[in-house]
């Protein structure tokens, strides 16, 4: 897509009276740099198809097509139909979805194809869709996302540290994850007022059976759930001390401490004792 086919956003965003709704955790990226730099961070390009959830005014969805991608946006808020139309209008390289993203069928919008996830997500959406797309029936090639510094903090550290839980097992057990760039609140209207975080998710090739990801889930949830108790009370219920030593850990030993293969060999422990 020509860059200078479309007006600043600023101006169509003026143009249609719009602005940011607090309830749907909209903050418009508006600097063309930011979304230019991430769309080179996605690595696509001419072939590859890209779904971004929450495209907003488009700010995101012009420096995707500007690669050649073709690019599905799925967005819930009806006052960007006549936006995201103008977009269509000088590019036949995206199709445009209204619906609400948790309830969307991604394998059938890829359609058998390899489909590549990059969004600025909302915030108050940003954790549930992930789960569901790391842990349902479809799996991306890869996802480029913009979450709030602190979530981004949640899915790359690693045991030992402060942000260090249960999504970081469940997004490591199944990515490659990295925090690949900062993104200031200036960069958005309205500034949100945290920072935020881009983060590169490459699915690992060997992935966690169904039922694996499924026990994991339910682990971690038990493990942090009381994260400053031992493994042997936390998990008490589910096996106690016996499911630890048989997944080879020390019962004494807390869940933030707890590496991402260990927590699989607690779920793998948990499932042969079913």
């Amino acid at each position: 897509m020509n860059p200078d086919a479309l007006p600043p956003l600023r101006e169509v965003l003026e143009a249609h009276g719009l602005w940011a709704k607090k309830a749907y955790g909209q903050h418009f990226l508006l600097d063309l740099n930011v979304t230019r730099k991430i769309a080179r961070l996605a690595q696509v390009g001419v072939g590859d198809h890209v779904i971004e959830v929450g495209p907003g005014p488009g700010g995101l969805t012009r420096a995707l097509l500007e690669t050649g991608a073709h690019v599905t946006t799925i967005e819930k808020d009806e006052r960007f139909r006549p936006i995201l139309a103008e977009i269509g209008a000088v590019s036949s390289c995206i199709s445009i979805i209204f619906e609400d993203a948790l309830k969307a069928d991604e394998a059938k919008i890829a359609a058998g194809h390899p489909a590549h996830i990059v969004s600025n997500l909302p915030y108050n959406v940003g954790t549930p869709l992930l789960i569901k797309w790391l842990t349902g029936p479809w799996t991306p090639a890869s996802l480029t996302l913009m979450f709030q510094r602190e979530v981004a903090d949640r899915i790359t550290e690693g045991p030992g540290e402060d942000a260090y839980g249960r999504l970081a097992v469940i997004v490591q057990a199944t990515c490659k994850a990295r925090r690949v760039m900062d993104v200031p609140a200036r960069a958005f209207s309205p500034p949100p007022k945290v920072e935020s975080a881009v983060v590169r998710l490459e699915p690992l090739a060997t992935r966690p059976s169904p039922a694996r990801l499924d026990a994991l889930q339910k682990i971690t949830a038990a493990a942090f759930g009381q994260r400053r108790k031992m493994l042997r009370s936390s998990l008490k219920l589910m096996g106690g001390e016996a499911l630890v030593e048989v997944a080879g850990l020390d019962p004494q030993a807390r869940a933030e401490t707890i590496p991402v293969d260990g927590f699989l060999a607690l779920a793998d422990a948990w499932l042969a004792a079913r």
